[in-house]
């Protein structure tokens, strides 16, 4: 299916959603801000509402909420925040193997549970084709849960959301993704909140030199960095710099993974 058509099904979707007042998962990533902005443009059209809800959890960074709440203003929708510390209420402190699993079963039933105090009966999230074919087992607690993800179902790639993004002019089109902190971490691992904050400050220090996909992939004392195959060699030209912050950070080893970056790299064995 070409992306032309793609896009007229997602949109006659989202037509459809709209004929009541409809709730979208918002983190303020590509897939997520597209949806908003098609609903936003078709409630407006039906007279209805669209509300964005950000689930800040303890695995995100804490400026993904100024980012969506000023993504969502633009957009037209009225934006809500929900509190999760999916570490103690998910049961997912020592990062079992079903952790998304277990994190989206959470997330998800308390934003359907503010929902129903609107009287709002769709759930929309932005998981696309692409998250089909690698290990995502919270798709399988969406499903449970009757989440609706138009982008799946019309057949949209991670590139084809970002092709089509780019065409609303969407600000975020070429934002990487940002997945949880916990995927940094091998499975059994007990996730504490100060080792989270160090892998977050090792990212931002690499982003900050310019770097588009950063992974910090933690072993206990070492860390390997990965980035798009194509900056691997940038990164020995400031392999001094990187080096003397991840041992500040108080790892004892840094390596670059030769491979560069790819999403689910802690899941080798899994898939």
């Amino acid at each position: 299916m070409s992306l032309v058509s793609k896009q007229k099904a997602l949109e006659s979707a989202m037509d459809s959603y709209t004929k009541k007042d409809v709730a979208i998962a918002f983190s303020g990533g590509v897939d997520s801000s597209l949806l908003l902005k098609i609903a936003c443009e078709k409630a407006e059209l039906n007279h209805t509402k669209v509300y964005a809800y950000t689930i800040h959890t303890m695995l995100h960074p804490i400026e993904e909420l100024e980012l969506t709440a000023d993504l969502a203003q633009e957009m037209g929708a009225v934006h809500q925040v929900i509190q999760v510390d999916e570490l103690a209420e998910a049961g997912i402190e020592n990062n079992p193997v079903n952790r998304c699993y277990l994190c989206k079963k959470c997330m998800f039933t308390k934003l359907i549970t503010e929902m129903k105090m609107r009287n709002i009966h769709i759930a929309i999230d932005g998981t696309n084709l692409d998250d089909t074919k690698v290990y995502r087992p919270g798709i399988q607690a969406l499903k449970e849960l009757g989440v609706v993800s138009p982008l799946m179902m019309a057949g949209f790639t991670k590139q084809e959301v970002r092709t089509l993004a780019a065409q609303y002019e969407i600000a975020v089109s070429d934002r990487p993704s940002v997945p949880c902190m916990a995927t940094r971490f091998p499975y059994g691992t007990k996730l504490v909140q100060t080792e989270l904050d160090k892998v977050e400050q090792m990212e931002q220090f690499i982003k900050n030199m310019g770097f588009y996909n950063v992974r910090a992939r933690i072993h206990d004392k070492l860390v390997r960095i990965e980035v798009d195959v194509k900056d691997i060699e940038r990164v020995l030209e400031k392999r001094t710099d990187m080096i003397s912050f991840a041992k500040k950070l108080g790892y004892d080893y840094i390596s670059v993974d030769l491979e560069g970056f790819r999403s689910g790299s802690q899941d080798l064995h899994l898939v």
